[in-house]
């Protein structure tokens, strides 16, 4: 009878896979030993593995790149990192060795901008895509920027002040982008996004505030939905709207020659994950050149703005089972040496699966169980593995320590669980690990960030 979690885990997945081995029964992530991350860092722990982020880059370029190939497709394309996702600086240096570009959405992200292009990372022909509402700060930060000579910023308006605003500030000439208003899907509490301008007004706009202005100059249509990019009719119907937009806008705006479709490509969260990129890429362009022939306009050139996809498969994070609680005939709860909430918010805040196994002990039996963190919140747990609908892990023994994994966890995890600063039930952030490879392909790991003390959490606090 096959009872061992191995076998649990052989005969429900596909395993081995690319990412993930089993190697004398412990656990394998790109090859790095995960139990000598633990024996030497101690859990809990987070970690970020750096040529993950260039994978993913290059593996969109070469896909976009094959389609547009094989369409005879005349436009570019141009990959731009989407900044909120991760705003570290190991993030940023990775994700730019490999000729691309910058997505931003809040001011702060400006003076980012510019400490990168000093150390030489991005240059003056970098695009700086500059999305969201857009306040006093972050105009003067943009126009600053412009007016430094980055000359491919574009500032995509996201509502009708925004163009005044920027005018005032900045000195010479400048190219700005039109931001969509997409419906939301029906689901949604609302009809419209609370982002860009209406589909109807956005001719207008232009005709309006545009067309006669020498300051100026459209560039780019923004379009992006926020269930990200599906095959489903949601996501087609209003791709052909938006290229709708674009065709009619482009007849009576010159200028315009680039279509922003966002971000929005998912990232692996389980082990039965199956998404076709190649696919998707294809029929995106294919829709692009076919609404262009039929209006008679040229095929505009492409962005898109990954942040979850560039850095998300990148990070993980370890646990060990501190102890486990009977609390019923059939519960028990494994209660982890971290907290959830802080590490993991999504997990909590929009119920996000991640990829989770056991780092060792595979060759033991297995029980259902559910995960509890440390704080005194009822909502801080994570009792569904994707596909599922239960977890399992090797049985609980306190005399031999239990860790576990949860992969894929590299975006918006540390900004949203306020990397740096309070915790909730003041349970410390832990230790951060950069991984990376040498020039020989040898896996070298650093320490980025200690666990919070207790002087850190309470210097912030006031005592």
């Amino acid at each position: 009878m096959n009872t061992k979690y191995f076998d649990l885990i052989n005969q429900t997945f596909d395993f081995p896979q690319e990412e993930f081995k089993l190697e004398d029964n412990q656990l394998q992530f790109h090859d790095i030993n995960l139990m000598a991350l633990v024996e030497q860092y101690g859990a809990p722990l987070k970690f970020t593995y750096l040529p993950k982020i260039s994978e993913n880059i290059l593996r969109a370029k070469k896909w976009f790149a094959k389609s547009m190939k094989e369409q005879d497709y005349k436009g570019t394309y141009n990959y731009c990192y989407c900044t909120k996702s991760s705003h570290f600086k190991h993030v940023l240096n990775e994700a730019l060795k490999n000729d691309i570009h910058i997505e931003t959405s809040s001011a702060f992200d400006i003076d980012i901008v510019e400490n990168l292009k000093a150390e030489g990372k991005i240059t003056d022909k970098t695009y700086v895509i500059c999305n969201g509402f857009k306040r006093e700060q972050y105009i003067t930060n943009i126009t600053r920027l412009i007016n430094g000579g980055q000359e491919n910023c574009i500032p995509v308006i996201d509502n009708y002040e925004e163009l005044d605003l920027l005018s005032e500030g900045i000195e010479g000439d400048f190219k700005v982008g039109i931001r969509i208003a997409s419906e939301e899907e029906p689901k949604f509490e609302f009809y419209t996004s609370r982002l860009g301008i209406g589909y109807k007004n956005i001719v207008p706009f232009y005709e309006d505030q545009i067309k006669n202005n020498d300051k100026v100059e459209l560039k780019m249509l923004h379009f992006f939905i926020n269930t990200g990019i599906r095959d489903n009719a949601y996501y087609w119907n209003e791709l052909v709207k938006c290229l709708r937009v674009y065709t009619k806008l482009k007849k009576v705006c010159p200028s315009l020659d680039s279509l922003n479709i966002g971000g929005g490509f998912p990232i692996k969260n389980s082990l039965a994950f199956d998404y076709d990129y190649q696919y998707m890429i294809d029929e995106i362009i294919n829709q692009i050149k076919i609404t262009c022939e039929e209006e008679e306009v040229p095929v505009p050139n492409i962005f898109t703005e990954f942040g979850s996809f560039t850095v998300g498969e990148s990070g993980g994070a370890i646990y060990e089972i501190l102890y486990q609680k009977q609390q019923n005939d059939r519960e028990k709860w494994n209660m982890i040496n971290s907290s959830f909430i802080t590490t993991l918010p999504d997990t909590w805040a929009i119920s996000k699966r991640f990829i989770m196994m056991a780092i060792n002990r595979w060759n033991d039996t297995y029980e259902r169980v559910l995960l509890g963190g440390l704080t005194c919140d009822s909502d801080d747990y994570y009792n569904s593995e994707q596909n599922m609908n239960a977890i399992y892990l090797p049985k609980y023994k306190k005399e031999q320590p239990l860790y576990i994994g949860f992969f894929n966890t590299g975006a918006y995890q540390e900004s949203i669980g306020g990397f740096g600063g309070l915790q909730h039930c003041l349970v410390p952030s832990p230790k951060h690990i950069l991984i990376d490879k040498d020039a020989d392909g040898n896996i070298t790991t650093k320490l980025f960030s200690e666990q919070q003390t207790s002087e850190h959490l309470l210097g912030i606090l006031g005592y």
